[in-house]
């Protein structure tokens, strides 16, 4: 079952680029966050969508909003992928899968591969509720980056 609009931040820990445990439901409080969830660094869809919102940052900046990038990739892997493509905000490690399973975005199966993030955004407010959510009817869609901006601008 996913996260629907209204809902908090479910709990669950990720982890940030130097293997620090992130607690998802609390890290945003206080300022709109905005949350993409991805299936895979390194991967063409992946990177235009990330780089996308790389270079959207400064109307989210211009609101206050956090921007944050999860997959179940290893934080060693989201750091590779940042530097190479200069993503400036942070991505972080749902390795242990308990954020995916806690939105309800697992993507079950990806050419062999089990259980990785479904393309997925989700826009909180800074009390920590889901005001904006949308889930790709596959991995190849790209989220409406339009959508996400005004969600954020919304609030």
């Amino acid at each position: 079952m996913s996260v629907n609009v209204g809902d908090p931040i479910p709990q669950a820990t990720v982890f940030n680029k130097d293997l620090e445990p992130v607690d998802l439901a609390a890290y945003g409080r206080g300022r709109p966050l905005v949350i993409l969830f991805f299936p895979g660094s390194f991967t063409s869809v992946c990177e235009k969508e990330l780089c996308t919102f790389r270079d959207s940052m400064a109307a989210y900046n211009e609101v206050g909003a956090q921007v944050v990038g999860i997959s179940v990739d290893t934080p060693f892997c989201q750091t590779a992928f940042a530097e190479k493509n200069r993503i400036d905000y942070p991505l972080l490690s749902d390795f242990n899968k308990e954020a995916i399973r806690a939105f309800g975005v697992v993507l079950p199966e990806l050419k062999g591969l089990k259980e990785l993030a479904q393309r997925a955004a989700f826009v909180a407010d800074a009390e920590g509720k889901i005001r904006w959510a949308w889930i790709a009817d596959n991995p190849g869609q790209e989220p409406p980056y339009d959508e996400v901006a005004a969600a954020v601008r919304a609030l």
